[in-house]
């Protein structure tokens, strides 16, 4: 499939993609499918020279990161969210799927590594994604600038960390009332006790545990909700390294 020819014909897509999707009370246009594919492209070819994902065939790159990435809208009303930021973004999920499938969402795209905020300024001008903003630096340096600190509706993180440390890098963006949003493996139960009281110190409560498994996979996967309720003390983040060092317990 390749992306310059589709204006004259539709691309086709798995099934069972579809009907993840539809599941989730979300419909799949023309456009989208070829921005999909755009991006597939993309990641692929760039994977050639820097690090961006282990995952490379179509099917799997389908499964683990495009309807990973989506399975929030399964569990949050997208509508309702005008402005996400996405942290240790990576090679852009969720951020970017998120984006594809609900275009009015003003998107942050946040990572700390140059190389990989040049592919995604590509894949955002490839992928016509209008309202998307590719931002290099730290989470622990960016939350304490009044232009992004308490600005977001929904933060959303895919990285690996402990849920502890993710929380000190993106409960301080989320303004109250607003979520944070956390793309966790089934062992996520393991850092909830420590967690609770981290969140908790940062302004926030988890409201909501998803446990699921993902479509057309045996991938078990959680998302956790964390609600803001009150602001985050200026005290956190604190100064860059020392979340990952030593999570808040």
């Amino acid at each position: 499939m390749v992306y310059k020819d589709m204006e004259q014909r539709e691309p086709v897509f798995p099934e069972y993609f579809e009907q993840a999707l539809s599941d989730w009370s979300i419909k799949l246009e023309k456009r989208q499918k070829c921005q999909f594919i755009r991006y597939y492209e993309l990641l692929t070819q760039w994977n050639q020279y820097m690090n961006l994902t282990a995952i490379t065939e179509f099917e799997e790159v389908l499964k683990k990161h495009f309807l990973d990435s989506l399975s929030l809208a399964a569990f949050l009303d997208m509508g309702q969210v005008g402005n996400l930021l996405d942290v240790g973004t990576g090679a852009g999920f969720p951020g970017i799927p998120l984006k594809i499938m609900f275009p009015h969402v003003k998107l942050t795209l946040l990572d700390s590594l140059k190389k990989r905020i040049t592919f995604l300024e590509e894949v955002t001008k490839e992928l016509k994604l209008e309202d998307t903003d590719a931002v290099h630096g730290r989470a622990e340096d960016l939350a304490r600038q009044d232009t992004m600190r308490a600005s977001y509706d929904l933060c959303v993180s895919r990285a690996v960390a402990n849920l502890s440390t993710l929380s000190e890098y993106c409960i301080p963006f989320v303004k109250r009332g607003g979520i944070f949003a956390a793309y966790k493996s089934e062992r996520a139960m393991e850092e909830l006790p420590s967690a609770e009281r981290a969140v908790g110190l940062l302004g926030a409560k988890i409201e909501e545990k998803k446990d699921f498994i993902l479509p057309f996979s045996d991938l078990k996967r959680t998302i956790l909700l964390i609600r803001k309720i009150k602001e985050t003390p200026p005290a956190f983040p604190r100064k860059a390294g020392l979340p990952s060092k030593e999570p808040l317990r």
